[in-house]
């Protein structure tokens, strides 16, 4: 009886991979209202919202480097630069590398903005801290994962993750702190990974091949 009984629901379960994709979803949902209405407290649209957090995290960059950053066009970010240049929280300066770019920086009113247009996703971390120190390594290791098999679909913009970064070494130490990064030349442990490094240097095709061979093809 047990035995029909637990084989109930592998009869009547939506696949997993299709329920995993349903609660992701959900997360997403959340996260676009949640960001939709603390921008609207501040007077912005959440593309001025993330382009002020990501110049608080990053510094000035040009409005091509935002559109790749985000995956929109160039028209939707020029748009929310004008409208925040307008509200004096950024300003354009020529940019040497570039003549014909302008780089956007926060002025000082813009800095204080993005102070708390960074911490919007904040209640995804309070989410997430509700979760075991193991629960919460095996969430970020599955994260890795999927953000690196849907940027390699083009259906994501590329995430500067530890992963496909030039600096990364995977399993080259025994024990709990078995990767290395070359960049700071230190240990670190798979739970140590970033989604968003602001040090990330593409690695090559090859060498992100190499890499991740390496690193999806070891006991973690």
């Amino acid at each position: 009886m047990a035995r029909t009984r637990a084989s109930f629901f592998e009869r009547h379960s939506e696949r997993l991979d299709a329920r995993i994709a349903t609660g992701l979803h959900k997360i997403g949902l959340a996260l676009k209202h949640q960001t939709r209405r603390q921008a609207s407290e501040h007077g912005l649209s959440p593309t001025q919202g993330e382009i002020l957090a990501a110049l608080a995290t990053d510094g000035p960059q040009t409005g091509s480097r935002l559109a790749a950053r985000f995956g929109v066009t160039l028209p939707t970010i020029s748009d929310s630069v004008r409208a925040l240049v307008d509200k004096r929280l950024v300003t354009r300066t020529p940019d040497d590398r570039q003549p014909r770019a302008r780089r956007l920086r926060l002025t000082v009113a813009g800095h204080r903005l993005a102070a708390s247009a960074r911490g919007w996703p904040e209640f995804l971390a309070a989410a997430a801290g509700a979760l075991s120190e193991s629960e919460q390594a095996a969430l970020l290791g599955a994260l890795v994962k999927l953000i690196r098999s849907l940027q390699e679909k083009g259906q994501i913009p590329v995430s500067r993750m530890c992963v496909t970064c030039t600096h990364f070494r995977p399993h080259v130490h025994p024990g709990p702190l078995a990767h290395h990064c070359a960049f700071v030349d230190a240990p670190m442990a798979a739970r140590h990974l970033r989604l968003e490094c602001p040090e990330h240097e593409e690695a090559t095709t090859v060498e992100q091949a190499r890499t991740w061979r390496s690193f999806a093809g070891s006991g973690r």
